[in-house]
C-alpha cells in the first residue's frame, strides 16, 4: 500500500505531463484566462494588499497580474523563501527588483519590507493540481500549507482546467483554498 507521500508523489508526476504537454501558446491562452477571472471576482476587487505568487516555468504566468495589481495602486506582496518549507511576504513596489532566489523562482531582495498575514486582503495561490473542493497539490515544501495556516483573509487557488483533479490525498496539514480559479471561472470549494 501506497504511503500518502507516495500517492502525492505519483499524482506530481501525471500532473506534470499533462501540463509539458501543452503548447507554449495553449499555456498563454490559459494563463490570459485564468487571470481575467482573478480580476474579475470581488475579493480582488476589494483588495488593497495582495499577496501573490511569482509565476515561473510552466507555472502560470502571474505577470500581467502583478503588473496590474501595482498599477491600479494596490499593494504587492511576493513570497522570499528564508529556508526549507518557510517563506515571508515582501512587499515590492516594482518587479524589477525580482531576482532569481534559491530556487529559481523570482523574489524580492531580503531587505524589501515585511508584510504579515493579518495586511493581506488577498492571497493568490499556486498548485501543481487541485480538486474543485479547494484541495491543493503543492510541490511538496509546505510554503503555503504553513502561510495558508496562518492567513484568515481571502484566498484564491490558481490551477489550470487540465490539472483539475478529484482524487488528491490529503494530510491532516494540508490546506484547502475557498475559491479555484480556472480558465472557465471559479470554482466554488466547499469550506
Amino acid at each position: 500500500m501506497e504511503t500518502i507521500q507516495q500517492q502525492k508523489a505519483a499524482l506530481r508526476r501525471r500532473l506534470a505531463a499533462r501540463e509539458q504537454a501543452m503548447t507554449q501558446r495553449e499555456r498563454e491562452l490559459s494563463d490570459r484566462a485564468i487571470i481575467y477571472h482573478v480580476t474579475r471576482t470581488e475579493e480582488y476587487r476589494r483588495a488593497r494588499t495582495v499577496f501573490a505568487f511569482v509565476g515561473c516555468g510552466r507555472e502560470i504566468g502571474t505577470r500581467a497580474l502583478l503588473e496590474r495589481i501595482l498599477s491600479e495602486g494596490k499593494e504587492l506582496c511576493v513570497p522570499l523563501c528564508t529556508g526549507p518549507g518557510r517563506m515571508e511576504c515582501r512587499r515590492v513596489q516594482d518587479l524589477s527588483v525580482l531576482r532569481p532566489g534559491s530556487y529559481g523562482i523570482p523574489e524580492p531582495p531580503p531587505e524589501a519590507p515585511a508584510a504579515v498575514p493579518e495586511d493581506i486582503d488577498l492571497a493568490i495561490v499556486p498548485c501543481v493540481g487541485a480538486a474543485a473542493d479547494g484541495r491543493r497539490l503543492g510541490r511538496g515544501g509546505g510554503y503555503y500549507d504553513r502561510f495558508l495556516a496562518r492567513y484568515t483573509g481571502s484566498a484564491l487557488l490558481l490551477c489550470r482546467e487540465r490539472l483539475l483533479c478529484p482524487d488528491i490525498p490529503r494530510e491532516t496539514h494540508d490546506i484547502c483554498v475557498p475559491a479555484v480559479i480556472t480558465e472557465k471561472g471559479r470554482l466554488w470549494a466547499a469550506e
